[in-house]
């Protein structure tokens, strides 16, 4: 599956009708947080997502980092290979792959006798409902279909797979194994550094360090079988994957083949992972709080609150020196002083806090941060000051954001592109001067146009959205905005706006966009 668009940006998460639902008490009901969005977020780009208060957006960002695991849809992750982690779920796939196989088939032929029952319906009031059995049976047999393909690839499409499937599931034993081994070798690293750290300095103060000198040299011999064993693993691999190569020639000018072959996928179902595995992933993607105060453990020292993670995840062992030195370089990074190290968070003000936040999520080198309202709860002295420093940080690491915010004014000086989201659906999607340049969603419009200014040449009327969000309970039919929209038509309260290309890298979802025609 290709992993970059068309100017050559690198996917970093694709996120295919990723729904979130939270059930209430009363049976059958659920709040509708997220429901089917959508999208693709670049690696080391801003990905401003907007919305008021309620529209799901920190939902959005917490189920991404699978802080809430995900009622449906996919979030596959490319910043890991997928053997990296081997996760378990390849292997229950494969194993089942005949018995999977078998249901996509009979889900193939339930689709096609209600989309024959639909094609023969007039239109009018059945014809709608039924449309919703179409939707259904096609996405029953399409996640059927993608969990498989994502796999195996054209295979798929093949009548015997034995042999590609035992071909799989040996690479994927043989990636397992390979993980561990990768685990052994960074802690017996981490000894190695950690013998020759203390061994330099009992030198340097003119003591003796034989004994560690010693232990030095019996872990790199560990270190060194385990390289080979490592090494060893990596050419059964490449094996493997030529045997595959071999049996995928004779298929390769079938057009099922390549159809299905096309929708082989290297990188990682974040929602198909169990509670080890995605805490494998843990230090990869990170969280910045809205809230400064309530985020800190107010037990524990700056000092620790930065330092928990980097035990968790292995930088150090507990009580290495090296690590208060790391400590005070994350936190010089930040923009707090060292000698805050042994503080506690009561007394710092606001924007340090955060600055503590943004320290704690960086010190384990993510590649992907989720910056939830983080400069909402601060003064507005002191929200450029946050917005600039992630920017530095974000260039130095070459960090990806989803900056998440009710702000356009703030989104707009941070972000590469811009998401609006309404009632848990994205509603407009493009870059950033493209948006405010040309706003196509009523919705955008209304946000924009509640903006303040001090432009006294803008000639601009503030003008408040009114009404309020309908419940995310039972969501309005058709369009979701039809009840607060002054552009609302007769087909906005029925029909379900689909997601529209406008202009390149302009989506998006609305029956009468700002100047087109029929608006």
């Amino acid at each position: 599956m290709q992993t970059s668009n068309e100017s050559g940006k690198r996917v970093l998460l694709r996120v295919s009708n990723l729904k979130q639902y939270f059930p209430l008490k009363k049976k059958g009901l659920f709040v509708r947080a997220n429901d089917g969005i959508t999208l693709d977020i670049y690696e080391g780009e801003t990905f401003g997502l907007v919305g008021e208060s309620g529209c799901g957006k920190s939902t959005l960002g917490r189920t991404l980092l699978q802080l809430y695991r995900q009622t449906d849809g996919r979030t596959m992750y490319y910043g890991r290979a997928l053997d990296e982690i081997a996760p378990v779920y390849v292997k229950k796939t494969l194993e089942t792959i005949d018995r999977r196989r078998a249901k996509w088939r009979e889900l193939t032929k339930t689709y096609e006798t209600v989309k024959r029952e639909y094609d023969a319906l007039p239109d009018g009031e059945e014809k709608y409902k039924k449309s919703n059995d179409v939707g259904k049976a096609y996405k029953d047999m399409n996640d059927a279909l993608l969990d498989m393909a994502n796999l195996i690839g054209g295979f798929v499409a093949v009548e015997d797979i034995r042999e590609p499937v035992a071909l799989f599931l040996r690479e994927y034993h043989l990636a397992s194994q390979r993980c561990k081994a990768r685990a052994k070798r960074s802690a017996v690293q981490l000894d190695i550094d950690d013998e020759t750290f203390y061994a330099e300095k009992a030198e340097k103060a003119g003591q003796k360090a034989d004994s560690r000198r010693k232990k030095i040299g019996t872990l790199r011999q560990k270190a060194a079988i385990i390289d080979g064993a490592i090494e060893e693993l990596n050419s059964q691999i490449a094996a493997v994957r030529e045997q595959l190569d071999a049996l995928r020639k004779p298929h390769e000018g079938e057009e099922a083949f390549a159809q299905y072959e096309a929708l082989r996928d290297e990188g990682i179902d974040l929602a198909r992972l169990n509670y080890s595995e995605i805490r494998q992933l843990r230090r990869d993607l990170q969280l910045i709080f809205q809230d400064p105060y309530s985020s800190l453990n107010p037990r524990m020292t700056v000092g620790n609150i930065i330092g928990e993670g980097l035990l968790a995840h292995g930088f150090f062992k507990k009580n290495d020196e090296r690590m208060q030195q790391y400590i005070v370089k994350v936190m010089e990074e930040a923009g707090l002083a060292s000698y805050f190290l042994h503080r506690f968070p009561h007394q710092f003000s606001g924007g340090q806090r955060q600055r503590i936040g943004i320290a704690r999520s960086l010190a384990v080198q993510p590649k992907f941060v989720v910056c939830d309202e983080a400069v909402s709860a601060l003064d507005v002295s002191i929200q450029s000051q946050i917005i600039n420093l992630l920017y530095d940080l974000k260039q130095q690491s070459n960090l990806t954001y989803l900056f998440i915010t009710h702000d356009l004014s703030v989104v707009k000086y941070i972000s590469d592109r811009i998401g609006v989201m309404y009632l848990g659906n994205m509603v407009e999607l493009a870059e950033t001067q493209e948006i405010f340049d040309h706003p196509l969603h009523p919705y955008t419009e209304a946000l924009m146009a509640a903006i303040p200014t001090t432009d006294i040449d803008a000639n601009k009327e503030l003008r408040i959205l009114e009404g309020d969000i309908p419940s995310p309970v039972h969501p309005p039919e058709g369009c979701k905005f039809h009840t607060r929209c002054s552009r609302c038509t007769e087909i906005c309260k029925h029909a379900v706006p689909q997601w529209t290309q406008m202009a390149p890298g302009h989506f998006v979802a609305c029956h009468h966009p700002l100047g087109s025609e029929e608006s």
